[in-house]
């Protein structure tokens, strides 16, 4: 039987280059951290931040669980190191905290192929063709040779994949993984993504919540505007925006009182009801 597959996004770089916190930065309207989160939770049993020791008091963080680093100043591969120490029966999908253009279909391809009888599974860079530590699986198994890896005096976790057992993809979205370093890289990024929003249009929707999503959502209804092309869109982004904490799978959606399945586009003017499981037998 396979691991249960955890989720950790990557919050403790330093950010020397950007020289500002880049899980601050906005895409669309929102922090690249709350983003992330909306994509990697639905996916996973369980998912946390892996941060330093100094932000844990740090009001964005604190709203998700958090995993210190064990070994600090080790970078990526600490942060994956003190994951599997944390929760060694699990497998962890792995994300840095930079990509803007990730998406969940890129995420669910990892997933299907994912291979547990290997120490991890990533994609092949797009760039180079060397793995892609940073949007990747890592199994249990993975904690003994990371640490020899790290008392080795080697840090990078790209040459570790490199030299390791691993099941490698190919990445079917070339610039899911593209990373944001500079501010000129972001600014260019920015006006990208802006574009890529604006294509799809803004909708005027009706939410309904019932049971544990009302107390979560603090709400009973209420009327947004949003450019979430389905329900599983629409979704993530209130459960970014919501905190909800419910899977997709765990609840049953309705649009226009009718059920659906998550993947029907969205119209204006529609009602989405998001409903529960019902307590009881």
């Amino acid at each position: 039987m396979s691991a249960p597959l955890y989720g950790l996004l990557l919050t403790g770089g330093r950010s020397r280059r950007m020289q500002r916190d880049k899980l601050r930065l906005e895409y669309g309207g929102q922090p690249q951290l709350a983003r992330a989160m909306a994509l990697l939770e639905p996916l996973v049993e369980r998912s946390f931040l892996s941060v330093r020791a100094d932000q844990l008091e740090d009001p964005l963080r604190a709203a998700y669980p958090r995993i210190t680093d064990v070994l600090p100043e080790q970078g990526p591969i600490g942060g994956i190191h003190a994951a599997l120490c944390a929760e060694g029966q699990a497998a962890w999908l792995v994300l840095a905290g930079d990509l803007p253009f990730l998406d969940a279909a890129t995420l669910q391809q990892l997933i299907a192929a994912r291979a547990p009888h290997r120490l991890a599974t990533a994609f092949r860079s797009s760039h180079d063709g060397k793995p892609e530590p940073l949007c990747a699986i890592f199994e249990p198994a993975s904690r003994a040779p990371i640490e020899a890896w790290i008392a080795a005096g080697q840090r990078c976790p790209r040459d570790f994949l490199a030299h390791a057992d691993v099941e490698l993809l190919v990445l079917r979205a070339p610039r899911a993984l593209d990373n944001i370093n500079t501010a000129a890289e972001y600014t260019q990024a920015h006006g990208q993504f802006g574009e890529r929003t604006a294509a799809g249009p803004q909708r005027r929707l009706k939410i309904q919540y019932f049971a544990m999503l009302r107390e979560q959502a603090g709400r009973s209804e209420e009327t947004i505007t949003s450019h979430a092309a389905d329900a599983r869109a629409l979704y993530a982004e209130l459960s970014a925006s919501r905190g909800l904490h419910l899977k997709p799978e765990q609840l049953r959606v309705a649009i226009n009182e009718a059920f659906a399945d998550w993947s029907q586009p969205l119209s204006e003017g529609d009602t989405v009801v998001f409903l529960p499981p019902v307590a009881g037998g």
